[in-house]
């Protein structure tokens, strides 16, 4: 049997040369033997370049997407990729540079090239959902390598849904940290944490969304590939600014195209003649010769990533941009000079322009406000000062009391205490009720005889006495007095987008961010110029007031491990003013104030009420249009002295003295 096997060989090689006998057998054979080749490995930018397409729905710039744009990207998706080494990714950033579309690119590469389970994670759950719809479905649609991969939403069983992408070999879920559920629903070999420093301090009471995360890639070991991404926040509390100080801590290093000297562009270098953002330009370090933004396009392509500390775990590759590595076209020097000067007014637009422009953590300078120095600025007035556009009420309660201070508030929320009154009495009775109300419906009188009515007011359930406080605003709704709880949290809004009505009342109760309200308030007490932001107050009000004003500062505790800023008040000292202030400024950001129309309005009024000495209808009862600070007060707001309806034990009498506190016993 062997001998005839062996016969056959050579018939079998003469056979296989007749079948290519023919002309261009060669090239045939050559591209046969080409496609049993294994494809060649490809980096995420390589695939990115050569088959992404970026949609009109998704990018300012639509059409093939290109590396070159952001070469400051390349390197970080590169590392992304399956042949390099690395685990972890960390990204901090500014905005404007291009990272969304990287982190993207990587999804698209995993989906196409190295398919594996794959979970992205947003800050909730909507927000996952937004981007399924606004970056992922396009990401699919509009590139030929990955439609041929997930099937449409709308085939039978395409295991395609919002938050749910099949492809050969893997899937992609997307899901929000505010979900452990979410977060535990596969093991992941890739993990795309997007906007960390935005995750809930815990996922369902269930612990840290990040740590929750990271552990569904465990089982992948060197395999898997995590990338967290974020704008930071506060120093000492950012999820993101740990990540990339345990890291290699990587800078982006750009050419100087005079002098060829090697720098990380830093703000502290960017300059500008004074009143001329125009004329931005940066330094150069070394030279010192201008560098004008024609020249980015060519330092961008030129520069490369420095490592300048060795990471903790070995494993982890951190990243640090900010703004001005803006491409041309996008984030430019001049706007940003423009931002800086705009946002340096106000303590709160300056942190947001260091978070989102350098891609920097905000440390504040102080953790609380010194009350004698709020004290040694307060002023004398006699009439409403003429910034006034609008008057809110914040309403604190106490076991005997209520108290109220009343704020006028201006262009840019520059304000005015007006008034702080304490309305003694038993909250459990109507009499203290009917003074309150009194108070709230008695107008402000402006500096030009026009009145000011009460357009918003903000009275808190908590305490003792919450179904009173549920009774007093059943039908004060349309007056805009509003029953609120304060919700302690970070990332909680100071005014939630609709009211609850899970109450015992059933009425419209409003969950009030205080902890961003109070970083609101404690930050305009800092401004110290007269302007945007500041506060003024009136040169009789009490030492305790400005006491209680400033009686909490934030802190920094543990909880599990994990850091959480909190508001704390001194054991002594009381804080009902503070209350008070924060319960008024979300009245106002609950009117969403347009202070151009406004001011323009009560001008107006106010031209009108000085040439009207015949005391016609009062001006302060039309003072606000839709938009500008409130609606028409309600019938109910606009009755006389005489219609309301009071208690007979109660002698009515006028409680604004603009400037001073009042008591009423």
């Amino acid at each position: 049997m062997s001998a005839a096997t062996s016969t056959s060989s050579p018939s079998f090689a003469s056979s296989f040369a007749d079948l290519l006998a023919f002309d261009g057998a060669e090239e045939v054979w050559a591209a046969w033997r080409e496609g049993l080749a294994p494809e060649p490995a490809l980096t995420v930018s390589t695939w990115a370049d050569r088959h992404r397409v970026l949609s009109s729905r998704a990018s300012a710039e639509p059409g093939r997407y290109r590396t070159d744009r952001t070469p400051a990207m390349r390197e970080i998706m590169d590392v992304l990729s399956p042949g390099h080494p690395a685990e972890r990714v960390v990204l901090m950033k500014a905005a404007q540079i291009g990272a969304t579309e990287a982190g993207n690119n990587w999804v698209g590469y995993v989906i196409d090239r190295a398919p594996g389970p794959m979970l992205a994670v947003q800050p909730t759950v909507e927000l996952a959902k937004r981007n399924s719809r606004q970056r992922i479905d396009p990401l699919i649609a509009e590139s030929p390598a990955l439609r041929r991969k997930v099937r449409p939403a709308r085939s039978r069983d395409a295991g395609n849904t919002v938050l749910t992408k099949e492809f050969p070999g893997g899937i992609l879920v997307l899901t929000g940290a505010n979900s452990a559920v979410g977060l535990r629903s596969i093991p992941a070999r890739y993990l795309f944490l997007d906007e960390i420093d935005a995750y809930p301090p815990s996922a369902d009471q269930e612990g840290d969304p990040v740590a929750l995360a990271e552990a569904r890639s465990l089982t992948f070991s060197h395999r898997r590939k995590v990338f967290l991404v974020s704008t930071p926040t506060l120093k000492g509390l950012s999820r993101i600014e740990q990540a990339y100080e345990a890291s290699d801590q990587r800078h982006y290093l750009v050419p100087c195209p005079h002098c060829s000297h090697e720098q990380r562009l830093v703000f502290a270098h960017l300059r500008w003649e004074p009143g001329q953002p125009e004329t931005a330009h940066y330094a150069c370090e070394c030279c010192e010769e201008h560098i004008e933004e024609h020249h980015k396009t060519e330092m961008l392509a030129k520069g490369r990533w420095q490592a300048t500390a060795e990471p903790a775990d070995g494993m982890t590759i951190g990243y640090h941009i900010s703004a001005l590595y803006s491409p041309v076209g996008w984030m430019s020097w001049e706007r940003i000079v423009r931002t800086f000067l705009e946002a340096k007014k106000s303590p709160e637009t300056l942190r947001t322009w260091i978070n989102t422009v350098l891609g920097e953590t905000w440390e504040d300078a102080a953790e609380g406000v010194d009350a004698h120095a709020l004290m040694s600025r307060v002023e004398a007035w006699r009439e409403t000062p003429a910034g006034v556009l609008v008057v809110t009420c914040g309403i604190d309660v106490q076991d005997d009391r209520v108290e109220v201070e009343r704020i006028g508030w201006g262009t840019g929320e520059e304000s005015w205490s007006l008034d702080h009154s304490i309305i003694y009495g038993d909250p459990s009775g109507p009499e203290l009720w009917q003074d309150l109300d009194d108070y709230l419906l008695e107008p402000t009188v402006g500096h030009a005889g026009h009145e000011l009515p009460v357009a918003a007011a903000c009275i808190d359930v908590g305490g003792h006495h919450t179904h009173a406080v549920y009774a007093f605003v059943r039908d004060k709704a349309r007056r805009r007095v509003h029953a609120i709880k304060g919700m302690a949290g970070v990332g909680r809004p100071i005014w939630p987008k609709r009211a609850s009505r899970n109450n015992k009342g059933n009425v419209n109760l409003f969950l009030v961010g205080v902890d961003a309200a109070k970083d609101a308030v404690m930050a305009r007490l800092r401004i110290a110029e007269p302007g945007r932001g500041y506060c003024h107050f009136p040169h009789d009000r009490e030492p305790e007031w400005f006491r209680q004003l400033t009686a909490e500062k934030v802190q920094t505790r543990y909880h599990r491990g994990f850091p959480h800023r909190v508001w704390v008040k001194s054991p002594s000292t009381r804080n009902e003013a503070l209350d008070c202030r924060v319960y008024g400024y979300a009245a106002l950001i609950a009117l969403n104030v347009r202070w151009g129309p406004l001011r323009a309005n009560i001008e107006a009024l106010a031209r009108s009420a000085a040439s009207d000495e015949e005391g016609a209808e009062s001006p302060a009862r039309t003072v606000a249009r839709p938009g500008d600070a409130a609606p028409p007060p309600s019938p109910s707001a606009t009755k006389s002295q005489e219609d309301v309806p009071r208690s007979p034990s109660r002698k009515r009498r006028h409680l604004i003295i603009v400037g001073r506190s009042s008591v009423v016993r």
